[in-house]
């Protein structure tokens, strides 16, 4: 399974990619929505919400199981992948693109370096 290069990773498999505007989309990666299977439902926090890293931001089900939803870093909550309250399972076709489910304005950009460079997130998930 790739490991996109782009992005920094938790060891809760949730990914965090830096755009040019200084803010972050957030979303779980490839592996996270493979093992999950099938995503049926998406609950994600409100626009204004302020997340501390580690804190559980919401929550993704699907056929096997529903799992808490990680903040790989702190920050606000700018927006949340709308389309995802319709079609949750954008996240098995495109998690690492159309399938983000937050942006965030960060409380420190730093933050991102405490998280796994993409080949260190690669060997952990074998």
């Amino acid at each position: 399974m790739s490991v996109p290069t782009d992005c920094h990773y938790a060891k809760s498999h949730e990914w965090a990619k830096r755009l040019p505007d200084g803010t972050v989309l957030i979303g779980i990666t490839a592996y996270a929505q493979n093992s999950l299977g099938d995503i049926t439902f998406v609950q994600l926090p409100k626009v204004g919400a302020a997340l501390q890293t580690g804190e559980s931001f919401g929550v993704v089900e699907s056929v096997k199981a529903a799992s808490d939803l990680y903040a790989p870093i702190a920050g606000t909550v700018l927006a949340v992948n709308e389309v995802l309250n319709a079609a949750p399972e954008t996240v098995n076709k495109d998690p690492h693109g159309e399938g983000w489910m937050l942006k965030l304005q960060p409380a420190n950009a730093a933050d991102l370096g405490g998280l796994l460079a993409p080949a260190d997130y690669a060997q952990l998930i074998g």
